[in-house]
């Protein structure tokens, strides 16, 4: 179910795809102040990237330009079809196949919203870069190490070219949250010295595999409930929660260690729940907890304690006075703002990256996970810069790239089993 794969090849062959495709466009680039119109492409037409769709075109009411949708793609034509349709564009700028996104990319589009299944982010971010294209990318951005160190260094070549890329992780576009940071930062609670967060809540959805239907049709369908697609619920749901840890600590976790199951998942090979503690280092560590399972308590959010007072997430805090600057949003919907915050940043020439924080707070998802996993502590280092540590080219197959060269195997429906002698494969 893995396979190694090292940086530089996984690198190396997307970008090899991003310049076959449009190398050196400067579409994207050349938008200013006076621009009246922006014109976007959809790589995932499924129900996040239509309503990142809808997002964007709201944004760029709420800031006075025209928004147009030129091109959409999607593993399944149908769907591309079906977006398509709804913003009146024609049935030949609708793509559908695993390459579908080369065509978005080679298209006249300023920016590219990407909603796919989170294993493909790695290739088309680097596609819609190299083709000189401001991107929106859902979160998370990997599922494994290797993807999202491509992400990291996708992110700096695009800060090289000028073009923004603006993640899903809404809370950092969110008010509250903002206000709370700079509350933080400015000492209402002292220094942060542990806390917990939370995404406990059901399984959202579930696909049935159709009679006939093809193993990479299926994972696709149902790639919420696959690791290798979707990086298990950690990494693709509670992601939102660690970012928060990482961006109020202002740093990443020193290592995880914890542990989670499967009791009543009905498809894929995923977990159910995990807890995981994450170390800081200084003496502050993060409780990490998630959880799908139906007729249980929900709770999601985020709690920090720290020497003066305590945070949370978003809401209440309490600790010291401090004096901040208002912050205000200019569409009360954090999921509009960020497209707001994207396209404002482009044609003010300050073009924002987030792919760097983005990259990192899924990278301490799939380290969480891996502990889980296999019941080992593991080492940030090992994921993000030990090139010799066995866990950094660990890598989730099938992979982006087996899906455009031809048929998958769908991997076995059988989560992992911990304690299997320190080995990093799925299933024990």
């Amino acid at each position: 179910m893995n396979t190694l794969l090292s940086r530089r090849s996984f690198l190396g062959t997307s970008t090899m795809l991003g310049a076959g495709l449009a190398a050196g466009s400067l579409f994207a680039v050349n938008l200013s102040p006076t621009t009246k119109k922006l014109k976007v492409g959809l790589i995932g037409c499924g129900g996040r990237g239509s309503g990142a769709l809808s997002d964007f075109l709201e944004a760029c009411k709420i800031l006075g330009i025209e928004g147009q949708l030129v091109a959409t793609a999607d593993a399944f034509k149908a769907n591309a079809e079906g977006v398509g349709k709804g913003h009146g564009l024609a049935a030949d700028r609708c793509y559908g196949g695993y390459d579908a996104y080369q065509k978005v990319v080679a298209s006249d589009c300023d920016f590219v919203l990407m909603a796919t299944p989170p294993a493909f982010r790695p290739v088309h971010v680097a596609a819609a870069i190299e083709a000189g294209k401001h991107c929106f990318i859902e979160k998370p951005v990997a599922v494994d190490p290797p993807g999202a160190r491509s992400i990291i260094a996708t992110g700096k070549k695009a800060a090289e070219k000028g073009l923004a890329i603006v993640a899903g992780t809404q809370r950092r576009h969110t008010a509250e949250y903002l206000r709370n940071k700079a509350m933080i930062d400015a000492g209402a609670i002292g220094q942060i010295k542990g806390g917990v967060v939370q995404w406990n809540g059901t399984v959202p959805w579930i696909a049935t595999r159709r009679n006939d239907e093809s193993d990479a049709s299926y994972i696709t369908r149902n790639w919420l409930n696959f690791v290798e697609l979707s990086g298990d619920h950690i990494v693709e749901q509670h992601v939102h929660n660690l970012d928060v840890a990482v961006w109020f600590l202002g740093r990443l976790p020193v290592s995880a260690e914890g542990f989670g199951g499967r009791a009543r998942r009905e498809t894929g090979n995923m977990f159910d729940f995990f807890s995981i503690d994450l170390d800081f280092g200084d003496g502050v560590h993060i409780h990490s907890q998630c959880r799908q399972i139906s007729g249980t308590h929900g709770n999601v959010g985020e709690m920090f304690t720290g020497t003066e007072g305590i945070c949370y997430g978003g809401g209440k805090i309490t600790g010291k006075k401090v004096d901040v600057a208002p912050i205000t949003s200019d569409s009360g919907n954090a999921y509009v703002q960020e497209h707001v915050d994207l396209i404002r940043s482009v044609l003010a020439g300050k073009p924002l990256n987030e792919a760097k924080n983005v990259a990192e707070s899924t990278l301490v998802a799939i380290m969480g996970r891996i502990a889980a996993y296999t019941g080992n502590s593991v080492r940030m280092a090992d994921l993000l810069q030990n090139d010799k540590a066995p866990l950094y080219n660990f890598a989730c197959t099938p992979s982006a790239l087996d899906f455009e060269k031809g048929p998958v195997k769908m991997p076995a429906e059988v989560a992992p089993v911990p304690g299997d002698g320190g080995k990093i494969g799925v299933r024990g």
